[in-house]
C-alpha cells in the first residue's frame, strides 16, 4: 500500500507539472501577439447619433450599429444583477476563468453528446465574452477558447469589475438591431433601462446566448420559457423575492416597437441635417460618434408646411384635369392582389395608398387597398375629374387613393378619395427672421423618392421675388417710397445684328409715370428695370451679395427681374434680413450638438453671456446678450421695405392674403417666371418668413393661369392662418429714424385727412422733402455715371415712354413677370 500510494504521488506530481509546463507552453504559445488588452481602458464603442426636433422628440437615428451607451453608475442594479445571474454568477468572485462552470459545461455537453442532444454550454464568464467581442473573432475553436482565456485573465487585471460589466452591457448584441441594453430596452419594449419591469429585464438577459432562438414573435414559447428561467436564477442569487418572480412569470409577453407617432417625420431637413454632420465631423463620427444634435424643427409648422403645399400642388395638377390610372391587372385570376403587393408605393409620404378595383358601377366602386384595406369609391371621390366613376374606371385599374377623414360617425363604410401622381413639384421652408432657424423645410411633394431637397438644391429663377431686392438697392440711394418712376416700355440693343430686348409688363398694360410703392404692389417689370438703369448694376450686386442670394451676379440688367437662379433658401433668409431690420443672420438646421458625453462641441448661437453664470436668483437683472449680427443695410431702408411689400398683400398680386387674414401684418411679394415656369411667393409676418415655389423639376411652361399670386400665394395663406392661429397680431418694429406720413396711396402726395386712399407711408426723418414728391418724371431716373457700370450696358430710361435703342451688349436676356 505505501508503495503504491508512492507512486500514485510520484504520478500526481508528474502529472501537476506536465499540467503546469502544458500551462505554460500554452500561454506562451497562444499569448504572443495577442491584441492589446490595455485599449479597453480607454474603449469608446460606437454609438448612434440621434437628431432631435426642437420639442425635443426623436427624428431621426444614424448608426452601423445602433447603441446607446450608459456608464455602468446608470444602469439600474435590477439590469446587472439579471445578467449575472442568467450569464456569470460568480463575476464578482473569479479572477477572469470560472474553473467550476468550465467543468460543469464540459460535463453537461459530454452528457448531451451521448445522448445525442445537440445543446450545449459554453461556460464563458463575462470577461471572456469582452474579450471574444473586443479583440477576438467568434471563430469556434480550441485555439479561439485559450486565447479567450489568456486575454480574460490579462484584463482582469488592468479594469476593474465595473469597467468590465460597463463595457460588456453596453457591446453585447441583444438582437433587432440592438447593441447593449440600451437599446435594446427602447427597441424591444420602447422604455428606458429604469422603466423596465423585472419580467422585461429577465428577457433581454436571456437574448445573449442566441437572440434568434428566443425571438419574441417567431419563437415565443422559447422565450418565455427562458425569460422565466433566468427569473428563477435572479430569485437563487436573492436579486428578486419570491412574490416578484410569480408575478413576473405570469406577466404577459408583450412587444412594444417605438411608437411612430413620437418620431417626427422631416426627411428632407432630416438629410440636409445628416449631410452637414457627414462634412464637418466624417462618416465614421456620423455613424458612431453618439452625438445628440439638437436640430431647429418645429414640428407643428412642419406638419402644416407639409399639408398645405401638398394641397396646393394636389389643387394645381388637378386643374389640368384626369391622366388616367397607374396600370390595370388581369382580374380572370388570383394574382392580382398580389401583383398589387409587389408594387411601389411613391406617394405612402403624402397619406396615399395604390387601391386595385374590384367592382365598379356608374357611380361608385369597391376597392382593396395595397395595405390590405377594404373600401369604396362614391361620386364625390372622382368630383375634380369632371366625370363619373364608371366613365374613367373599370374593373383591374390600379389607382391612388386616399381615405377620407368622415365628419361624423353616421356610418361605417370606409371611403376613399381618388388621386393622381402630381406632375409638378417644389418646395417650402419657414426660417425664425431673427436667427436663421429653419424651422419647417418641405423637399417635395414626396422627397423620399429621389432624395432631391428643392428647398436648398434646386436652382431656379426667383422671377420678381428679387425685385425687392432692387427696390431696396434704390431705398439706400435716396429713393422713397412715393418717388415717380415711369412705367413704360423700354428697348435695349443686344449688340450689332443681334437684335434688341424688349420686356414688358405682365399683361402689357403700362401706368405711366407711378409711385415707387405701386410699382412693388403691382410687379412692374418695366419700373424695375427703369430704377436698375438709373441705379447701375454696381449696386444691385453689391446688395445680393450682402444678402446672400449671389456670391458673384453678372452685370446683366435681365437680372434685375429675376432671371438669374438662385435657391429657395437663400431667398428666403433674404427676405429674413429685410424684416429683421437689415441684420444678417445665417441660416441654420441645428441649434447645438452634444459629444456621447454630454459637452456642447457646436453652437449656432456663439454669443458669450458672462453674466449668465449665478448660484441663484437675488432679484438681479436679466442677463443681456449682446446683439452680434451684422447691420448689412439701414433699418429705416429696410422697414420702409416691409411697408411696401405689405402693400402687395393688402392691395397688389397677393392680396388674396390680406383678405384671409384681415388685422394681421403680413407682407410679401410674389413671383412668376418668364413663360409661366415657376411660380413663387415668399412672405412673412415680424417673426416667421415663408417661401415657396411650385414647378416641373425639368422646367417648362405650366399654362398662362400658373402665377404666383393664384397658386402660391393661397398656400401661403393657408399656412398662415394655421401658424398664427390664436396668436396677437404683432406690429411690424418700426426703427426710430422712421417717420410715418399720411400720403394718398395712388398719387403719392401729401393727404392732409384720413379720405379714401389714404394710407400711412414710412418717410426717413432725416430726408427733408418725406413728405413731398417729385414732379418731374426723369428727374430721380438719373443716368448712372461710368463708374457704376459701363456706359455699354444700359440705357437711359426715356421718361416720354417711347422706346429709345443704343448699343447695348447684354446677352441671355428672359422677360421676367
Amino acid at each position: 500500500m505505501k508503495t503504491f500510494l508512492k507512486v500514485m504521488l510520484i504520478l500526481g506530481l508528474v502529472g501537476l507539472i506536465a499540467a503546469g509546463t502544458l500551462i505554460l507552453y500554452g500561454f506562451n504559445k497562444y499569448g504572443r501577439g495577442l491584441p492589446d488588452h490595455k485599449q479597453l481602458a480607454n474603449y469608446s464603442p460606437p454609438v448612434v447619433t440621434r437628431l432631435y426636433a426642437g420639442d425635443g422628440r426623436l427624428m431621426a437615428e444614424y448608426a452601423q450599429e445602433k447603441r446607446v451607451f450608459v456608464p455602468i453608475d446608470a444602469i439600474p442594479p435590477l439590469v446587472v444583477h439579471a445578467f449575472l445571474a442568467a450569464e456569470d454568477q460568480d463575476f464578482f468572485n473569479h479572477g477572469g476563468i470560472d474553473l467550476w462552470s468550465v467543468i460543469r459545461a464540459a460535463v453537461f455537453n459530454l452528457n448531451n453528446k451521448l445522448h445525442d442532444d445537440s445543446r450545449r454550454q459554453g461556460g464563458s464568464t463575462i470577461t471572456q465574452q469582452v474579450a471574444k467581442n473586443f479583440l477576438l473573432t467568434n471563430e469556434k475553436s480550441l485555439e479561439r477558447k485559450i486565447k479567450e482565456a489568456i486575454l480574460a485573465f490579462r484584463i482582469e487585471s488592468v479594469l476593474s469589475k465595473p469597467r468590465i460589466l460597463e463595457l460588456y452591457l453596453n457591446e453585447i448584441y441583444l438582437g433587432i438591431g440592438s447593441y447593449g441594453v440600451a437599446a435594446a430596452a427602447l427597441n424591444y419594449f420602447n422604455h428606458s433601462l429604469d422603466e423596465l419591469t423585472p419580467a422585461e429585464v429577465a428577457y433581454l438577459a436571456a437574448l445573449p446566448k442566441a437572440p434568434n432562438n428566443y425571438h419574441p414573435v417567431r419563437r415565443l414559447r422559447e422565450a418565455i420559457a427562458r425569460r422565466n428561467w433566468v427569473l428563477e436564477q435572479m430569485y437563487k442569487e436573492n436579486y428578486i423575492d419570491r412574490a416578484t418572480l410569480e408575478s413576473s412569470q405570469r406577466e404577459p409577453f408583450t412587444i412594444r416597437r417605438r411608437d411612430a407617432a413620437v418620431v417626427v417625420k422631416a426627411e428632407a431637413f432630416a438629410e440636409d441635417t445628416r449631410r452637414w454632420l457627414k462634412e464637418h465631423y466624417g462618416e465614421s463620427e456620423l455613424y458612431g460618434g453618439g452625438y445628440a444634435v439638437r436640430t431647429t424643427l418645429d414640428p407643428h409648422l412642419q406638419s402644416i408646411g407639409e399639408r398645405v403645399f401638398r394641397q396646393g400642388v394636389v389643387n394645381f395638377d388637378r386643374q389640368r384635369g384626369w391622366r388616367g390610372v397607374v396600370t390595370s391587372l388581369d382580374m380572370g385570376n388570383n394574382d392580382a392582389v398580389i401583383k398589387l403587393g409587389q408594387m411601389d408605393n411613391g406617394y405612402a409620404e403624402a397619406g396615399w395608398d395604390l387601391a386595385l378595383l374590384t367592382a365598379v358601377n356608374t357611380n361608385t366602386a369597391r376597392l382593396i387597398t395595397k395595405a390590405g384595406d377594404e373600401g369604396s369609391l362614391d361620386a364625390d371621390s372622382v368630383k375634380w375629374t369632371k366625370s363619373s366613376v364608371s366613365k374613367i374606371l373599370k374593373k383591374g385599374d390600379v389607382i391612388y387613393v386616399s381615405r377620407r377623414q368622415l365628419a361624423d360617425n353616421k356610418t361605417d363604410a370606409v371611403l376613399y378619395d381618388l388621386q393622381q401622381a402630381p406632375l409638378v413639384n417644389g418646395g417650402l421652408m419657414a426660417m425664425d427672421p431673427h436667427t436663421g432657424r429653419v424651422l419647417a423645410m418641405v423637399g417635395g411633394f414626396n422627397y423620399r423618392g429621389n432624395q432631391f431637397n428643392r428647398a436648398t438644391q434646386a436652382l431656379r429663377q426667383p422671377g420678381s421675388t428679387f425685385k425687392p431686392m432692387v427696390y431696396l438697392a434704390a431705398l439706400e440711394r435716396g429713393y422713397k417710397p412715393n418717388t415717380i418712376v415711369n412705367d413704360a416700355p423700354v428697348t435695349l440693343s443686344l449688340g450689332a445684328g443681334r437684335g434688341s430686348w424688349t420686356p414688358g409688363n405682365y399683361e402689357n398694360k403700362y401706368s405711366g409715370p407711378t409711385s415707387f410703392r405701386i410699382g412693388m404692389e403691382k410687379s412692374k417689370n418695366l419700373m424695375t428695370l427703369r430704377i436698375a438703369l438709373s441705379l447701375g448694376m454696381q449696386p444691385i450686386q453689391d446688395i445680393t451679395k450682402r444678402f446672400g442670394i449671389y456670391d458673384n451676379l453678372e452685370p446683366y440688367f435681365a437680372a434685375v427681374l429675376g432671371s438669374y437662379e438662385t435657391t429657395l433658401m437663400k431667398m428666403v433668409n433674404a427676405y429674413a434680413q429685410i424684416v429683421n431690420g437689415g441684420k444678417k443672420i445665417t441660416p441654420t438646421l441645428i441649434d447645438r450638438i452634444q459629444d456621447r458625453n454630454g459637452k456642447t462641441i457646436y453652437r449656432h448661437d456663439g454669443r458669450i453671456c458672462a453674466d449668465c453664470s449665478a448660484h441663484s436668483w437675488n432679484s438681479q437683472d436679466m442677463p443681456q446678450l449682446p446683439d452680434t449680427r451684422p447691420q448689412i443695410t439701414d433699418p429705416a431702408s429696410a422697414y420702409q421695405m416691409v411697408s411696401i411689400m405689405q402693400g402687395v398683400v393688402q392691395r397688389g398680386t397677393g392680396q388674396s392674403i390680406g383678405k384671409a387674414l384681415p388685422g394681421y401684418p403680413l407682407a410679401g411679394k410674389t413671383g412668376t417666371t418668364n413663360d409661366h415656369k415657376d411660380m413663387w411667393f415668399i412672405g412673412f409676418s415680424p417673426d416667421l418668413v415663408v417661401g415657396l415655389y411650385i414647378g416641373f423639376d425639368q422646367p417648362k411652361p405650366m399654362g398662362r393661369l400658373a402665377t404666383g399670386g393664384m397658386v402660391c400665394a393661397p398656400i401661403f395663406r393657408d399656412f398662415m392662418l394655421e401658424a398664427m392661429k390664436d396668436k396677437p397680431a404683432t406690429p411690424f418694429r418700426i426703427p426710430p429714424d422712421i417717420k410715418l406720413v399720411r400720403v394718398n396711396h395712388d398719387s403719392g402726395t401729401i393727404a392732409w385727412s384720413d379720405a379714401p386712399g389714404t394710407i400711412l407711408e414710412a418717410f426717413k426723418k432725416k430726408d427733408d422733402t418725406h413728405g413731398g414728391r417729385y414732379q418731374n418724371p426723369d428727374a430721380q431716373v438719373q443716368t448712372p455715371s461710368p463708374d457704376a457700370v459701363p456706359v455699354d450696358q444700359f440705357i437711359p430710361p426715356d421718361a416720354g415712354g417711347d422706346p429709345t435703342t443704343s448699343g447695348v451688349n447684354i446677352n441671355d436676356f428672359n422677360g421676367i413677370y
